[in-house]
């Protein structure tokens, strides 16, 4: 065989024997290999061969800590393939193995169902909803086009109004300045004839000081004394304008009233167009015997380890009793680490739909985000303390959290710092929630968007709907003693189920969402479970609070 052969330039040929066209193919040595030269290269025992047909060349991957290894193996728990060395190695421990073949034919089984279902059922639903939009656009352009020419013409009302208003107040000082004058004008004249008068009788009273006719000067009768009757003095009150000061509020309230713009997240029926395209997460059976998939040891201590929160299928934040947040991955590697912003441990934690971490602190009343390492203060309680937090799908943030005095206990809904709505009461004004001091009360919503808050005070369940109003509470299944039922952590699924942590009796509850009770997870050696989350394939991560370890848990099939 000449070696400086350009292979590139030629038909694909057996690297041993130049035939053409060959159908085998070495995934460990990149070579061409026909049928009759197969044995002659399994001979080569300096390494490890793997000789398949052409076409399914590449399918095992070539381990990238053993590089003369191919990954034969699947390692469930780590979610990776492994070769022999790795599986055989302390890193995977008493982890569960599968041969790499059957989890790629699985996967693919998978992948098919996917792209079925998104080409058939998602995507033209999706194309549907997308056609809605033009419409929504044009009625919103209508309307608004509609609205301005009504509070033009109601403006022209109010003009109209305005300019009769100001006509009015000019005739009335009219005529109250033409009253007005009549009345100086007849004073004037008044005073005048008196003045004429008195003048007269001056010149009169001369003559007879002047004259010796004693007939005349006899006959003098004085008017002093009815001169001396001035006239009453005449005080004219002019008339002032004092304008009102314009309350811009009141003004825009008695104007009109433009109901405020209002728009509602309805959630989509999602529809299977086929039985062939059935989503993998509708109506997924429980496997009989739930099973610890993996364990994360995390560096708490013992009674120290409370909330967990996942950041994705493959990382998890978690907090307990110091005042370090840590991310971890399914590795048990921690990942990433920060200090609370107060120096105070938080008591919750929840993960946002942007990938946000949150936290409440309890000790100075406070909500903070977390994004690229700063920690920032959304929401700041007066009178209130912040308790158990989660996040909404509809970005919101749901926070429960009891008076100072620990004598009430309510739900408040916020968009960014801003609260939305407040769950309190009943329909019969009495307390949904019970209070008390550190009366922790773990918090989630439903695919439904019900809200379910686990009361441990109460030691029940309390699920509302979106609106406030009670839906169910829970305390337990029938056979529950009162009292025996300790609620902590709980979270919901892709399935609308609802997961409680039942801490003191060590086990899992696991209800539908109208409350009716379907069965527990006990039977992965729990102790004292307390947080609980779950990723998007509906595998469940629990802290457990006596030993703090993190455990994953596979319950659907």
């Amino acid at each position: 065989m000449d070696p400086s052969r350009n292979w590139a330039q030629d038909v694909l040929r057996c690297r041993l024997c130049e035939t053409p066209g060959p159908p085998m193919y070495c995934d460990i040595c990149h070579i061409h290999l026909c049928k009759a030269c197969v044995g002659e290269h399994l001979s080569d025992l300096s390494k490890e061969h793997k000789v398949l047909p052409f076409e399914k060349r590449g399918s095992t991957p070539k381990c990238p800590k053993h590089s003369t290894k191919l990954c034969v193996l699947y390692c469930e728990q780590c979610d990776i393939p492994v070769c022999t060395l790795c599986a055989s190695s302390k890193e995977h421990y008493g982890h569960i193995f599968i041969e790499i073949t059957k989890n790629i034919h699985s996967k693919k089984e998978i992948i098919q169902k996917d792209l079925q279902e998104l080409e058939k059922s998602i995507f033209p639903q999706y194309q549907e909803i997308a056609s809605i939009i033009p419409v929504q656009k044009s009625a919103l352009n209508e309307n608004s086009q509609k609205l301005t020419t009504e509070i033009d013409r109601h403006g022209d009302i109010w003009h109209r109004e305005i300019n009769m208003i100001i006509q009015k107040l000019k005739s009335d000082l009219k005529d109250m300045v033409t009253k007005h004058l009549d009345i100086l004008n007849k004073r004037k004249d008044e005073i005048k004839h008196t003045i004429s008068e008195i003048t007269q009788s001056i010149a009169d009273l001369k003559k007879l000081l002047d004259s010796n006719d004693v007939s005349r000067v006899s006959a003098y009768k004085s008017r002093n004394d009815e001169f001396r009757r001035l006239p009453p003095k005449l005080t004219v009150s002019l008339p002032s304008f004092t304008p009102r000061h314009i309350n811009k509020e009141q003004l825009y309230q008695q104007f009109c009233s433009l109901s405020a713009l209002s728009i509602q997240t309805e959630e989509y029926s999602y529809k299977v167009e086929s039985p062939g395209a059935e989503s993998s997460l509708q109506d997924r059976p429980f496997i009989d015997e739930p099973r610890i998939i993996t364990e994360i040891h995390t560096e708490y201590g013992q009674y120290t380890l409370r909330s967990v929160s996942c950041l994705s299928d493959e990382e998890m934040w978690v907090c307990g009793n110091d005042k370090i947040l840590r991310l971890y991955n399914l590795r048990g590697e921690l990942v990433k680490s920060i200090q609370t912003k107060s120096g105070n441990y938080p008591l919750d934690i929840a993960v946002t739909m942007s990938g946000d971490l949150v936290y409440t602190d309890y000790w100075d009343g406070t909500v903070n985000k977390m994004k690229n390492k700063k920690i920032k203060t959304l929401i700041r309680l007066q009178g209130w303390i912040p308790l158990n937090l989660c996040s909404t799908s509809s970005g919101d943030l749901l926070v429960a959290m009891d008076s100072d005095d620990n004598e009430q206990s309510k739900v408040v809904c916020y968009s960014g710092s801003t609260e939305k709505q407040s769950i309190q009461y009943d329909d019969k004004g009495q307390p949904l929630y019970s209070s008390g001091e550190y009366n922790t009360k773990y918090i989630s919503e439903n695919k439904n968007l019900d809200i379910c808050v686990a009361d441990r005070g109460a030691g029940a369940i309390v699920v509302v709907n979106q609106a406030g109003k009670l839906r169910f509470t829970y305390n337990g299944p029938p056979s529950t003693t009162k009292g025996s039922f300790s609620p902590h952590g709980i979270t919901t699924d892709s399935q609308g189920q609802i997961l409680i942590a039942d801490r003191y009796k060590h086990r899992i509850h696991i209800l539908d969402q109208n409350g009716q009770f379907l069965r527990y997870i006990n039977s992965c050696n729990l102790q004292e479970p307390r947080g609980l989350c779950v990723d998007t394939r509906d595998n469940l991560f629990v802290t457990e609070y006596g030993t703090c370890k993190v455990k994953k848990i596979q319950y659907y099939m």
